[in-house]
């Protein structure tokens, strides 16, 4: 499947060849301040092509690398999940960039074709409950819950989590942040009749009766002004990827 989309990244110029020793000792304070320029980040819109590919073996690092970012600080064994993502390709898929021989040097495209720009996938927690990382999964959700909601809502939620005749699918998806949001849509439809297709050909993790996804979420941060009627003005809640506001 292919995408377009224009977004805005950040690059680094390159880096000037380094001058003779003895320039060096001659330039004094000049090089220094040389340096520093040298290293300021050059922001640029770019049009970028994106390919959705099924997610393989070569892929690992690339999805670790978003998992992390994904948990954060959150104990969830994700090179375990990785695994289970790869052998489970039948659903799910990782982003990548097209390749174009035409405008770049071979070997500028080997790299940037071969790296993880995004994924989506799902794990079945029903089905993989006696596997770690499904169980650090759910004592996370668990403990979030908690944390933020009324405890008759922990006992539903822990009742649905532990309810193996009706499975839980937990959708899984992330990019890098200068990724725009547009690319999100697609992937998500894809992933939809992957496991529309799952269900037909009763084929691992295609069969949930629920779905579940956690939204990254903040608060802007409000000067402390008070409505005309004195009361404070009510915080907004914000979300990390723009496509979960519509979930």
């Amino acid at each position: 499947t292919l995408f377009r989309s224009a977004t805005r990244m950040a690059s680094r110029p390159k880096k000037p060849a380094l001058a003779p020793e003895k320039d060096m000792e001659d330039s004094g304070e000049d090089s220094g301040s040389e340096n520093d320029d040298s290293e300021e980040e050059i922001h640029e819109e770019v049009s970028v092509d994106f390919e959705a590919h099924t997610i393989a073996d070569s892929d690992h690092n690339g999805i670790k690398k978003l998992l992390q970012q994904l948990f954060l600080k959150a104990h969830v064994n994700t090179e375990e999940l990785t695994d289970i993502f790869i052998q489970q390709n039948h659903i799910g898929s990782v982003l990548k960039q097209a390749e174009d021989l035409d405008d770049a040097d071979e070997d500028d495209v080997a790299d940037d074709h071969g790296h993880v720009f995004g994924f989506i996938s799902l794990l079945n927690l029903t089905e993989r409950k006696d596997t770690p990382c499904a169980e650090q999964i759910k004592e996370l959700i668990l403990s979030q819950c908690e944390k933020n909601c009324e405890q008759s809502m922990v006992e539903q939620l822990d009742k649905l989590l532990n309810d193996n005749s009706k499975p839980v699918g937990f959708l899984l998806s992330e990019r890098f942040i200068n990724v725009p949001a547009q690319i999100a849509l697609p992937m998500h439809q894809q992933l939809q009749m992957e496991l529309a297709e799952t269900q037909r050909t009763n084929k691992p993790c295609g069969k949930c009766y629920y779905y579940l996804m956690i939204s990254k979420t903040f608060k802007e941060a409000l000067k402390n002004s008070r409505s005309r009627a004195g009361q404070q003005q009510k915080e907004e809640l914000m979300f990390s990827n723009a496509e979960d506001r519509k979930s």
